[in-house]
């Protein structure tokens, strides 16, 4: 384990659909050495994905200036490390292992380097480097495990070929009941259908509204809080679908999480926000596919894990396992 010099600090970075998150932090001054974030900045922009994959030279446009005004404001100092935890990371993150490296040293001479998918930073920041699953719910869905060995996952597979359990996934499912009721099919309900027709008009244009939409997914997930409120208000479809949604998330928790007594699984994403509606169904399915595995509050969010991740590769006590496509190490 190394000692950090006086006025040194680690980079985290969380890029997502939402934007770019960037953090400044002093290593080693937290519990576990996790690092203490000293300011933040956020760019609502995200970093653009094209035919090669996420775009570094987008992502380095941003992310530069803002560390170097971040360090200016903390009165100077040398950067040790830098974790940036990005979302499609593992299939085009290609541009990005192969142009950051070099552009780091280039800029602030630092060659501590982890390029991590955003599971993983989700992972870090639930849990640390403690061994569990961890599953991140939001717009999609993703499982993670890890025995601290290497990592194994589930779903993430997108709103067409999976993210079961996810927002988009239980949108979807609304405004299909939506459609039954309006078809006077059974497995409909009025109340999702007086729902979805007071956000997205009339239900016979709902296709051409929605299928044409390049952001078909957030679109989906947006219903989702819908979903909830009927299924708290009574509705027995609503409840219906997010006792289904509970059933995916804890089938792809059951996939990941390592074998023993003391496994630990947390929840981490805007997904588990939804209330009451949603988390009692997955709690009894939690207690039927999980039995003695805990479940523990989540202790931080995608950006404070790739501090963690920052910090602990700065120092020499990263425990996270290093994978080709969920976390590459340069050192």
């Amino acid at each position: 384990m190394t000692t950090a010099p006086e006025r040194a600090f680690v980079v985290g970075v969380d890029s997502g659909g939402s934007g770019l998150r960037v953090a400044l932090a002093r290593p080693g001054q937290s519990r576990a050495g996790e690092g203490r974030i000293v300011e933040t900045v956020s760019s609502r922009e995200p970093v653009r994905t094209g035919a090669g994959g996420i775009d570094a030279g987008h992502l380095l446009g941003q992310l530069l200036p803002a560390v170097d005004a971040m360090t200016a404001r903390a009165g100077g100092g040398t950067v040790l490390a830098v974790a940036v935890g990005a979302a499609g990371m593992a299939t085009l993150g290609d541009r990005l292992r192969a142009e950051l490296p070099g552009a780091f040293d280039r800029a602030w001479g630092v060659r501590r380097l982890a390029l991590a998918a955003d599971a993983v930073t989700a992972y870090a920041g639930a849990l640390g480097q403690r061994p569990g699953a961890v599953v991140a719910g939001g717009t999609g869905l993703i499982a993670l495990g890890t025995d601290l060995s290497g990592w194994r996952r589930a779903d993430g597979w997108g709103h067409l070929l999976g993210d079961c359990g996810s927002g988009a996934w239980i949108g979807r499912a609304g405004l299909e009941a939506a459609m039954r009721a309006y078809d006077g099919r059974r497995g409909g309900s009025a109340a999702l259908l007086a729902r979805a027709e007071e956000r997205f008009g009339p239900a016979a244009g709902l296709p051409g509204a929605l299928y044409p939409r390049t952001d078909r997914p957030a679109v989906l997930a947006s219903f989702a809080p819908e979903v909830a409120a009927c299924a708290a208000a009574g509705d027995a479809v609503a409840a219906g679908v997010l006792e289904r949604a509970a059933a995916h998330i804890a089938e792809a928790a059951a996939a990941v999480v390592p074998s023993g007594s003391r496994s630990e699984v947390a929840l981490t994403g805007g997904l588990f926000r939804m209330g009451e509606s949603l988390l009692g169904p997955l709690r009894a399915e939690f207690g039927a596919l999980l039995p003695g595995v805990r479940e523990v509050p989540a202790a931080g969010d995608p950006l404070a894990g790739a501090v963690t991740i920052a910090a602990a590769l700065a120092d020499g006590s990263l425990r996270l396992p290093e994978d080709p496509r969920l976390l590459q190490l340069t050192r």
